[in-house]
């Protein structure tokens, strides 16, 4: 089998869309071996452009396929464990306020689909079980709890309410890891 997939060095956020959409039919088909699912997501999320990219697809991908990640994939993640560790914390944060907000609007499709990328989140951090991730979940409970923090610009962009910031404490906080 030979995958047509290839990363740019410099990938762009909008490139790393594509390649995640592209990676996920090959997947689907089962046209991609274990070694290049391996390699392509290793290669994707090595950068912050290609790992938000891979995330913001994958974890929204309307295929169940996306609902149980391959070994390879968890592997692939494990290279580069300071740009996933980030991006899976904030994702996991964004998709449980983002729940909120969609049941304030009664909007139970979009309720649903927050729902759906929280549960994918939450599976990638705990087959990840990154001390990366621990210490991030940390940091994030505390700048909740105290008001100021690494993770205080993050949640002040977004303008989560305070409703919203006890949630995410308690998604965070119940990830058991």
């Amino acid at each position: 089998m030979s995958s047509t997939l290839t990363v740019p060095a410099h990938v762009r956020f909008d490139q790393a869309i594509e390649l995640t959409q592209a990676f996920l039919l090959q997947l689907k088909k089962y046209e991609l071996t274990s070694s290049q699912i391996q390699e392509f997501v290793a290669n994707l999320v090595q950068t912050a452009n290609g790992a938000r990219g891979f995330f913001v697809t994958y974890l929204t991908a309307p295929d169940p396929i996306c609902d149980d990640p391959q070994p390879e994939i968890i592997t692939a993640l494990h290279a580069h464990p300071e740009i996933t560790a980030d991006l899976l914390v904030k994702n996991i944060a964004m998709s449980t306020a983002q729940q909120l907000y969609h049941q304030r609007r009664n909007d139970l499709d979009m309720v649903a689909s927050s729902a759906t990328v929280a549960a994918r989140t939450t599976k990638i951090i705990q087959q990840l079980n990154l001390s990366q991730i621990q210490d991030l979940c940390r940091e994030l409970v505390n700048t909740i709890e105290t008001g100021n923090g690494s993770y205080q610009e993050f949640l002040t962009r977004w303008g989560y309410d305070d409703e919203q910031k006890r949630a995410i404490s308690q998604a965070v906080s119940s990830l058991g890891i």
